[in-house]
């Protein structure tokens, strides 16, 4: 899949946000259209559902929570970057325990949306990638061609930043990896100062992989390091 095939849709109710972002993306060879409102945005990702949204939370009609869940019901692999102008760590951590593949508080530069946007979709257009083997680990089978995930036969509901977590992790057994390390292997741009990032997700991610997620058997923490995956 080329950069022109990939499909972005901006929501917010700030049309010199929804204006910026446009021409920074179309400028980069994205497909991009925007939105001001929570129901025109459900309703637009229904019928077009593009690789990835750009999702204002402080929306009218629907707020970007809902929109949010709504969309993920339509399509639970959907990929979304979360946009609002509330900067506290608790608003952040809300954001990505809500299944958020990113984050950014306002301002923001429109160059950092195209590089953090880019570095989503960057796996959309791996389709010509002959797709490496599944990796399998007793019950837990890590397919990155199908990029899903099954325990015992049965398939894990992951999002594409929680796939692309365990992937590295499967790929790296019985490595140690930093917060911040994992940062820039995952997430490209510079997050300095949000280690809750990973934080978060690695709690999410031990959510559907461990039986028991408060004594983690896979992804273990490695006290003073960071986390480690056992096969």
């Amino acid at each position: 899949m080329s950069s022109s095939d990939l499909r972005v849709l901006v929501v917010d109710d700030d049309p010199i946000v929804r204006d910026v972002l446009l021409r920074y993306l179309t400028r980069d060879g994205l497909q991009a259209e925007a939105v001001g409102d929570g129901t025109s945005a459900v309703a637009a990702f229904a019928e077009r559902r593009p690789d990835l949204v750009i999702l204002d939370l402080m929306l009218p009609k629907l707020d970007g929570f809902e929109v949010f869940r709504r969309i993920r019901r339509l399509d639970p692999r959907s990929a979304v970057i979360m946009l609002t102008a509330r900067g506290q760590e608790t608003d952040r951590v809300v954001g990505l325990e809500s299944g958020a593949d990113d984050y950014v508080a306002k301002p923001f530069s429109p160059r950092e949306i195209v590089a953090r946007a880019r570095t989503i979709l960057r796996r959309v257009g791996e389709g010509d990638v002959p797709p490496e083997p599944p990796l399998e680990f007793g019950g837990l089978i890590v397919d990155p061609g199908a990029r899903e995930a099954m325990i015992d036969g049965v398939a894990v509901s992951l999002t594409p930043k929680e796939f692309d977590l365990l992937h590295f992790f499967a790929c790296h057994p019985r490595t140690a990896f930093s917060r911040g390390e994992l940062l820039d292997e995952l997430w490209d741009v510079a997050y300095a100062g949000e280690p809750s990032t990973v934080t978060v997700h690695v709690r999410r991610l031990r959510e559907k992989i461990e039986a028991d997620p408060s004594h983690p058997r896979r992804l273990v923490t490695v006290w003073g390091s960071g986390y480690r995956f056992e096969p």
